[in-house]
Order: structure tokens, then sequence, then C-alpha cells
């Protein structure tokens, strides 16, 4: 069967992008050499999506891209570990390797016993290739100069960076954890980790990171299902890991995403606080957003404040003085009126620097957000509790069964209980209004007729 292997050479200005498909056979090479020499490949080169199965002809891969820096593979056809050697052995100069989703999940065997030989590789996009953890481990050694790692959307459970063969004895029946240590360094260079999909949902797994990586710098967990920070020991297996901190395993960490992860409490929010080296956060998609009820503005308030090293959250620029310094006060305000035994120790540092406040004058100006309205349909009434943010339209769907007759033949007529004398009902005409837009009160009328009829008497309603 014939094999191909394309290449796309794209000039480094994009003035030109050429293909060359070449069969590997005698006749194919001779003419692909005789265009090597006319054609260049630019530094950066981008292979996605080509089938690409294997390295192809040495030579020509040497002659080709021996000046090579950055390349990328990604979305193809390589499923054995000698065929990326192969084409690394040929390409000593790339510093940037993307392979992802190539299905990369057989194990590096012994006899590709990996030295550390590539030593310009600095930049491993690993997404989506299933690597299991052996080969990762054998990877780190073989890759010295390595400061940034991809391991996104592999289907990671747990983290095992030991490079032992994994056996269930190892395993705690109780905890699931393995037995082995974890707190050993696996490579120092190592600064930026991208650890993002996958189903891990235990933070000391997450910690065998850290501990592998001592500094690590800039650390990608989100859309994992991790549900707490909080420290988690086994009594049956003497793991004494789930004893320490949650920060304990990240002294130099700087950047963590944990947007869209299984976190539901304001106390993971403070474990984050003690992350010493700690400056840009992100938080978004947590289950405690949704639980807990405020504007975007008052949420980013108590944020700001509880997490005092913190300089830019969820993206955006750095927290200026005057924003923190608001935060601050506004946090021992709004847990002056809680009971002393929900006052974070935030709380009481925060009163140390600032001292206790006076409340604010508070003056609401925004609608209730939920009315009782009586509903009236010809000689049937009903109250209802209404949402004052629903549009007329929705409002409509939701008295269908009441009226009897479908949204698009009815009209609604709001009546002022306190105007109803002078002004009379008004048709709520605009169906993408809302209902608080009408000053809509509890204690205030709906009235609910068809549209085959041709006008409503304010006698018949009360």
């Amino acid at each position: 069967m014939t094999r191909y292997i394309i290449f796309e050479l794209a000039s480094a200005d994009l003035r030109y992008r050429s293909i060359i498909r070449f069969r590997q056979d005698a006749f194919a090479l001779r003419s692909l050499r005789a265009q090597i020499r006319r054609e260049s490949v630019p530094t950066l080169l981008v292979l996605n999506d080509c089938d690409i199965d294997c390295a192809g002809d040495a030579i020509a891969l040497a002659d080709k891209c021996a000046d090579v820096v950055e390349l990328d593979l990604a979305n193809n056809k390589l499923t054995e570990w000698r065929e990326v050697f192969a084409i690394l052995e040929q390409t000593p100069r790339v510093r940037f390797l993307n392979l992802s989703f190539n299905r990369l999940s057989a194990q590096i065997q012994a006899a590709q016993a990996l030295q550390p030989k590539w030593d310009s590789l600095s930049h491993l996009i690993l997404n989506s290739t299933y690597i299991g953890w052996p080969s990762v481990h054998g990877l780190l050694k073989a890759l010295p100069a390595l400061e940034e790692l991809h391991l996104s959307l592999n289907e990671y459970s747990y983290v095992d960076l030991s490079g032992k063969e994994i056996d269930e004895k190892d395993r705690c029946e109780a905890c699931s954890r393995l037995n082995v240590d974890t707190t050993e360094p696996v490579h120092d260079q190592l600064k930026k980790l991208h650890f993002s999909g996958n189903p891990v949902r235990s933070w000391l797994e997450i910690c065998k990171l850290g501990y592998a990586f001592p500094n690590l710098e800039t650390l990608l967990v989100n859309e994992c299902p991790i549900t707490t920070l909080e420290p988690d020991p086994c009594e049956k297996c003497g793991d004494n890991n789930g004893n320490k901190k949650s920060h304990d395993a990240f002294p130099r960490l700087r950047f963590l995403n944990l947007n869209n992860t299984g976190l539901a409490t304001w106390d993971e929010v403070d474990r984050l606080a003690l992350f010493p080296a700690l400056r840009s956060l992100r938080i978004q998609g947590w289950p405690l957003w949704e639980r807990f009820e405020s504007t975007e503005h008052e949420r980013r308030l108590l944020l700001v404040a509880r997490l005092p090293r913190v300089r830019t959250l969820n993206g955006g620029g750095a927290v200026p003085p005057e924003e923190r310094d608001a935060a601050e006060r506004a946090f021992i305000r709004y847990y002056m009126e809680k009971p002393e035994a929900d006052r974070p120790d935030r709380y009481w540092e925060l009163v140390g620097v600032h001292g206790k406040l006076d409340p604010l004058v508070s003056v609401d100006l925004r609608p209730e957000k939920r009315v009782q309205i009586t509903f009236t349909c010809g000689e049937t009434s009903e109250v209802r509790t209404v949402d004052v943010y629903r549009t007329v339209s929705d409002l409509k769907t939701r008295l269908e069964r009441l009226a009897g007759f479908p949204a698009s033949k009815m009209r609604l007529f709001y009546v002022d209980q306190e105007l109803r004398d002078t002004q009379g009902p008004e048709e709520m005409k605009y169906p993408t209004k809302q209902l608080y837009s009408y000053n809509i009160r509890s204690g205030d009328e709906i009235i609910i007729d068809s549209k085959l009829k041709h006008s409503i008497s304010v006698s018949s309603s009360a």
C-alpha cells in the first residue's frame, strides 16, 4: 500500500503556500529532492489534519525541516512514539511541538529508552492524545528544557508521576489513592501546565502535579469536577499528604484557572487566599455563584476583599487600589449584618485595618422582584405571584390555562389600583416589554381579554 506524507509549506511572510505530496519510492524521492532545493520551509510549520501517520524518509525530512522551530502536527494519524521520535531526530531545532488529537496511548517501550537529548524542546502539546502516565514520566526525563506542557482532555482520573508500574495492590480500597511517594520532584524547569477537562475530582491528585513540578507558575485545571480544596487524609492507608494544606504543593504558583469546577462554598475562596504567590485567578462557573444571589458587581467586591494577594481576577486588568479599598469596606459592612458566627476570619482582619464602619444609608431603587397580582378573566379571578422581570409575551403564555385560549389571541390590560378611577386600564401592547416597566406593584390587577372582543369595560373587573 502506498503511504503518503504531506508537507504544507508556508513562507514566514505568508507570500505563498504550497503542498508537496510524495510517495515513499525511489522515483518520487528523486523528484522531491529536486523540488526541495527550490522550495524553502519556514521556521513555523503547520501540518494540521494531513493524515500523517509516519515520519517518512529521514534524509528528506532532515534536509527539509532542519531549521523548523515550531511544528504543529495536531489532528493527524500518528499512533507510534517511534515515529514521533524519528521526526524529532531530524528536527533538532524544534522548540514547540503540538501532537494534540493524535492517538498516542501506546506506552513508550523500554527499547526506546529516553535519554536527555532534545535540549531545545520547551513547549509540548499533548491534548487528547490519551498518553499514559509512564510515558509522560519518560518524556519528562528526556526533555530537560521543557517549560510548558499541555495534558488536557486525556481522561485522567488520577495523577501518577512516580515512574513505576501501577499495581492495583498499591491502591487503597478506602480512598482509591496510590500508596506511592507523591512529593518527589520530577522536573524542575516546568513552569506552565494545562490540565483542563480531565475527570479528576480530588485536589490531592492535583497537588501531586505541584510536588512533581516545584517551580510551577501557571496551572489550568478548569472543567475538572473538583469539589473541594480541603485536605483529605485517609486513616486506612496512612496517607499523610491529606493533612497538608491546599497550597503547600504550590509555593510559586502565580496563575490558577479553576473555571467551571465543582467548588461550591466561600471556604474554597478563603483557601485560595492562602496560596503565597498567587496573583491571577479565574473562578467563574462555580456552583457557588448559582446559589449566591447577588449582582456580578457585588460578587466581585466580596471576592476582591477575600483575596488580598490576587491582582487580576477573572481576566481584565489589575485590581486598582481604590477598588480594593472599596471592596474591603463593602465586605466589612456586608458581614456587619450577619451573625458573628457567620463572619469569616477575613472580616476581623479587615476590621483591624479599617476599623468598624458605620452602615451606609441604603436606598434600594430596584423594583420588587416578585409581586402579587390579581388576574381577572371574565368572571374568574386569581391571585398569583409574578416575577416583574418577565416579558409581556412570557406572561401571556403562562396565562393560557387560566384564560382558556392561546396567547396569540390574548390581550392584557394593566390596572394600577391607585389610579384606576382616574386613568383606567392600560393595554400591555409590547410583547418584549418587561413587567416592571409598568411600575407594577403588589395589589395591582391585570385583566385578560380575547382579541375577538372589541372592547373591555373597566366596571367588569371591579
